[in-house]
């Protein structure tokens, strides 16, 4: 199995980093060549404008879209942000997730916190029972979903802060910046 990792801007060493702690063999992905051979992708967290502008730039749109037709691929923060449908305002998106993004929807950065999230899907991909600590920085919301997209994860007042759709996966918070390896595990499951 090999994953890329979006690496136009943000954090993707991170992700590259936890990755490797898994043992699975990753690549930068700046150019849609480097899409040739993947088995998943993750788009990381950053600035969301900035990632679309440049994937536009590298001629990455049609590659990402068309990678996404057929293989995983999973939006932290930012990365969430481009998966969608809709942000309500004039920004690049993927279009692959039918899934509405409010922006900072919890505030600037000096609002960002961290918080305990029960997530069955996680327990049972990974045979752990406790809650998984997300890290929300300047992180947005999933406004709302489609029909065919599941709610993975919510905070205590319902806002919803990962959802997936099939091999397609959307969290709020980044993962990446954690120690804990289970959400990168629950993604190479959706992994074909």
């Amino acid at each position: 199995m090999k994953i890329g990792v979006l690496a136009l801007q943000g954090d993707f060493a991170e992700h590259i980093a936890m990755l490797k702690r898994l043992k699975v063999d990753t690549a930068e992905v700046r150019l849609p060549e480097h899409l040739n051979g993947l088995d998943g992708l993750i788009i990381p967290g950053g600035e969301s404008t900035t990632i679309g502008k440049l994937a536009i730039a590298y001629n990455l749109m049609e590659p990402l879209k068309q990678f996404g037709q057929r293989h995983a691929i999973w939006g932290t923060c930012a990365g969430a942000i481009f998966l969608s449908k809709d942000v309500s305002r004039d920004q690049p998106l993927l279009g692959l997730m039918d899934i509405k993004v409010q922006r900072n929807a919890f505030g600037r950065q000096v609002d960002s916190f961290e918080t305990d999230l029960d997530i069955p899907e996680l327990k049972q991909a990974t045979g752990t029972d406790a809650p998984y600590h997300a890290v929300f920085i300047r992180a947005p919301i999933i406004e709302s979903v489609g029909g065919n997209v599941k709610v993975l994860a919510s905070v205590p007042d319902g806002r919803i802060v990962a959802a997936q759709q099939g091999h397609l996966l959307a969290t709020s918070f980044h993962p990446e910046l954690t120690n804990d390896t289970r959400f990168h595990e629950y993604f190479l499951t959706l992994v074909d």
